[in-house]
């Protein structure tokens, strides 16, 4: 995946305004990693590589997974051809923990919820901000997973800002995705007569669900056929730059990730509305405006 995704930013590159700056002058290196405001909060961003090439702006997946941590490994050699902007996105990571409460409880949650609404907004406003700063024309965009929504919402809303978009396990219409994912799952679980996984499902019924709970016990046994059918990533890819690796980064990661998580997938029992079932982009009319570029394994 990472090999397809460099080839396809190398395109891009050869394609942008920015490729006037040779690799023969002297690169003007770049490594931020701090607060900025947008949209009324402090919010995590990093950024790497050389200020006078393109800029990549990447969205993360989860919701509530941030890139942040683990870049360096992912993305570190891509740094000579591109700036790399990473982004704790609003109730995750670092930006959760900058206002994090004493403790994630259904009241916080409903005073201070998470919509696929206000993120899009402060993804833009992010843009905005990279174009001014380093005084580019556009960004690629990059979004994984959950970050595809985003990216989607976002080269709709203000194609004018984004160079591209790069979709990763691109997200359409969540709700019948997760129908579909269930009778996929039940099907391999009947055919591996794999009991503990056909009990799961059988207690939890077909998708949508009205508990979080519920969800996760399903994404459980999801993640346990794409483990099962899949040859995993390489361990390297998932190490924690060292100063992210610290109790209170991620004790910030958990809860963010539950806090984005039950967002996302709503639960009624806590009143709280799911953000996800929403979304269908066959409704949005797709009509894109700026190339797009999606990158989907047989089995995403």
């Amino acid at each position: 995946m990472k090999l397809t995704l460099y080839i396809v930013f190398q395109l891009l590159l050869i394609s942008t305004n920015a490729q006037i700056k040779t690799q023969s002058q002297i690169p003007n290196r770049i490594n931020e990693e701090r607060f900025i405001h947008l949209n009324g909060i402090a919010q995590w961003i990093t950024i790497k590589g050389d200020s006078t090439k393109p800029l990549i702006l990447f969205l993360h997946g989860g919701p509530g997974n941030p890139l942040s941590p683990f870049a360096d490994a992912l993305y570190g050699k891509w740094e000579k051809d591109f700036t790399l902007v990473q982004w704790d996105q609003r109730g995750s990571g670092k930006t959760y923990g900058h206002s994090a409460p004493a403790e994630l409880t259904p009241d916080y949650i409903h005073s201070h919820p998470l919509t696929v609404e206000q993120l899009t907004s402060d993804g833009i406003e992010l843009a905005r901000y990279l174009i001014q700063r380093f005084k580019q024309k556009k960004v690629i965009l990059f979004g994984t997973s959950w970050g595809s929504i985003l990216g989607v919402k976002m080269s709709l809303k203000n194609p004018e800002l984004f160079h591209a978009y790069v979709g990763h396990a691109q997200i359409v219409y969540y709700s019948n995705g997760q129908k579909i994912a269930y009778k996929r799952v039940l099907e391999m679980a009947q055919e591996n007569e794999d009991s503990v996984s056909l009990k799961v499902l059988s207690s939890i019924g077909l998708p949508p669900y009205d508990t979080a709970r519920n969800t996760g016990l399903f994404n459980r046994v999801i993640q346990r056929y794409q483990r099962a059918t899949s040859i995993p990533a390489p361990s390297s890819w998932f190490e924690l730059s060292p100063q992210y690796d610290n109790q209170k980064d991620n004790q910030n990661r958990l809860d963010g990730e539950d806090y984005s998580f039950v967002c996302f997938v709503g639960d009624k029992r806590l009143g709280i509305p799911s953000s996800g079932s929403a979304i269908n982009f066959f409704n949005d009319g797709l009509a894109f405006k700026i190339p797009i570029y999606l990158i989907q394994g047989e089995m995403d």
